[in-house]
């Protein structure tokens, strides 16, 4: 135990902070971008359920085939988005809002030409002939290879993964449970949002650590709620400085 410099006491670890707020360990995980798909298998997984109850009437020629119509337009309009959020970065709000303007723009249109087909006919019967619909297998089908594609991340990021402790850092990887150590003290850190939809989706992020005496920066993409561990990490590091500052006297 160090004692205070000012006060003679004894500083306990953690000193200054509550223990809630500082863990005895931080798991850092970095996903691949396939995780921020998880809107898509919600609304497919909703779609093949509707699909299933509605039967053959929600099928074109039946009586409520508008229904499976609109399913799917949302099911696509959900899958066009996610596929945005992995295709491009939006690292800034100005980008954003295009996004949003641009996306505003394309349904006012949609609606016009929709409701007043007189202003460009071939494209309004263009329009008009579009009826996408799937039947429920397909939902089924698609939420099945999705969600067993979830299944094997997150068995894999259980073979890699980054664990912070008070003094070292340990980066464990490998069916064989192989693990590296780094030095946590002086531990730098740099939190990085790339993507403002990924921030919204999973809060998630780049972290870049910094340990002591490695040449090379370790750099982990995707990590969810990023903001929250490194203020973790923060305090973890602050605490153990305090821990571990010198007598003065």
């Amino acid at each position: 135990m160090a004692e205070d410099s000012t006060t003679g006491e004894e500083l306990k670890p953690g000193a200054g902070h509550h223990k809630d707020d500082v863990p005895d360990r931080i798991y850092l995980i970095s996903y691949p971008k396939i995780v921020f798909l998880y809107p898509t298998l919600i609304v497919s997984i909703a779609a093949a359920i509707f699909m299933t109850f509605a039967g053959e009437s929600a099928y074109v020629g039946g009586k409520s085939e508008h229904t499976a119509e609109v399913m799917a337009l949302i099911f696509l309009g959900v899958f066009g988005f996610n596929m945005t959020v992995l295709a491009f970065d939006f690292p800034r709000t100005t980008s954003l809002t295009l996004f949003f303007l641009g996306v505003a723009l394309f349904m006012g249109a949609w609606m016009i030409l929709r409701f007043n087909p007189e202003i460009v006919p071939a494209l309004s019967n263009f329009l008009k002939s579009l009826r996408p619909w799937a039947n429920s297998q397909m939902y089924w089908m698609f939420s099945g290879i999705l969600g067993l594609i979830f299944i094997c991340v997150g068995i894999y990021v259980r073979f890699d993964y980054w664990e912070v402790r008070g003094n070292e850092l340990l980066h464990h990887h490998g069916f064989l449970s192989d693990l590296e150590r780094f030095s946590a003290p002086n531990l730098k850190i740099d939190k990085e949002i790339s993507d403002i939809f990924e921030y919204l989706l999973l809060r998630s992020g780049r972290l870049v650590l910094h340990p002591r005496n490695e040449p090379r920066a370790i750099v982990l993409d995707n990590v969810p709620f990023i903001s929250k561990k490194e203020k973790q990490i923060t305090r973890m590091l602050g605490a153990l400085q305090v821990q571990l500052r010198p007598d003065s006297n």
